[in-house]
């Protein structure tokens, strides 16, 4: 599959590409725990089926030190015990955060409350962002049929 655009030889898309990576670089040194970030933008992206995200999100979880148990059942979160109280709450906000066509009213007041007892000021902005940017991410990536050639290398966009 070739991409149907490169963003790299646009002039309109360096510009806002600026400020988009400006804005991930904001999230990332954001002081919501790096494997909590890398947990949410890996199941943000397996749920848009974005797979250039889905390689890069293994690949920075893993070089975070995140275990491959963890990363294989990020996508059936909800019926692994391997996560804490306080991932599971992120791993759901995002969730409904990404679906809001399915779930009509978008983020429910429950899931907004148990995010926010486990998370508060900078890092529940930080996550709210998170999925905002992903969901973003996700989208050029999938409108522009952007391949995934597993080459990604941890680090690459720091």
């Amino acid at each position: 599959m070739d991409a149907r655009l490169d963003y790299s030889a646009d002039a309109t898309a360096g510009k806002a590409f600026k400020y988009l990576m400006s804005a991930g670089r904001a999230i990332k040194e954001s002081p919501l725990p790096a494997t909590t970030q890398e947990l949410v933008s890996l199941r943000v992206s397996q749920i848009n089926g974005c797979a250039v995200c889905i390689d890069m999100h293994t690949k920075e979880a893993a070089a975070a030190g995140e275990t491959s148990v963890r990363l294989n059942l990020v996508a059936a979160w909800r019926e692994a015990t391997v996560f804490t109280g306080a991932e599971r709450a992120a791993l759901e906000l995002a969730e409904e955060g990404t679906r809001v066509a399915d779930a009509a009213g978008g983020v429910g007041d429950d899931v907004w409350a148990r995010a926010a007892e486990h998370y508060a000021g900078e890092q529940l902005t930080a996550l709210v962002m998170l999925v905002s940017f992903m969901n973003t991410a996700n989208r050029l990536n999938i409108i522009t049929r952007q391949p995934a050639t597993g080459g990604y290398q941890p680090g690459r966009f720091h």
